[in-house]
């Protein structure tokens, strides 16, 4: 079981939307698990307070290293392979291979930053890795946290009914994913292709897969690669 800790100011900001759907299916059933730590918890000030003034002056108050620090070492460490990721603007873009990746491991921790940030030397003491989930900023990390939870715990195993519901969606297999249909065959004067609907399953996936080779070129042709150029 993949196990999520985050590590925030804000827990009901990650714990709430992870408790319905999907993922919060597969918490009840334990096939994952996302523990939230309030970092607030290990201020050793009396108004449980977290940050101060940024040396060198500036706009914005920074997160103290202290009680980030002391919350990661209260965390317990599960399995052999574990991961701590900070969610920060200047990480590397979460992708589908990344969020593969990590769905692999036995326990994911996430660090949420707030305010102006963080003092650096407790990212550099403990984060192995920072991730963004865009080129935009937010107010903190609990939604990117969500976000990244969201996407990797999809992948673990059992969380789906069926691999095959991952495997040929958009980004898994490289290409965007075809569109899809239900009833009614017509509705404001469009029907369903055809071919979707003669039961030929050879044709139906010779379809699909020339319908997300030409939406990845028209939306995204910079999934292809080197494959855009033959």
């Amino acid at each position: 079981m993949l196990r999520f800790d985050v590590m925030t100011l804000f827990p009901e900001m990650v714990a709430a939307p992870l408790s319905e759907s999907i993922i919060g299916r597969a918490q009840k059933a334990e096939k994952l698990c996302v523990v939230c730590h309030n970092i607030r918890d290990y201020s050793k000030d009396r108004h449980r307070r977290v940050d101060d003034t940024p040396y060198g002056g500036g706009m914005g108050m920074l997160m103290m290293p202290d009680p980030v620090y002391d919350c990661f070492e209260a965390i317990p460490k599960v399995g052999e392979h574990r991961r701590v990721i900070y969610l920060s603007p200047k990480g590397a873009l979460l992708t589908q291979k990344k969020a593969k990746e990590l769905s692999e491991l036995d326990q994911v921790i996430l660090l949420c930053g707030h305010y102006e940030g963080i003092d650096q030397r407790v990212l550099d003491e403990i984060v192995e890795e920072e991730i963004s989930i865009g080129d935009y900023v937010l107010t903190g990390g609990e939604l990117a946290a969500a976000v990244l939870i969201d996407a990797v715990g999809r992948l673990v195993d059992g969380v789906l009914p069926d691999p095959i519901c991952h495997e040929e969606e958009s980004l898994s297999s490289g290409l965007l994913e075809y569109p899809q249909y239900t009833r009614p065959v017509e509705w404001h004067g469009v029907r369903v292709p055809e071919v979707l609907q003669n039961g030929n399953h050879q044709k139906i996936r010779e379809w699909r897969q020339q319908k997300a080779i030409e939406l990845t070129v028209a939306r995204r042709p910079d999934l292809l690669g080197d494959k855009g150029d033959r």
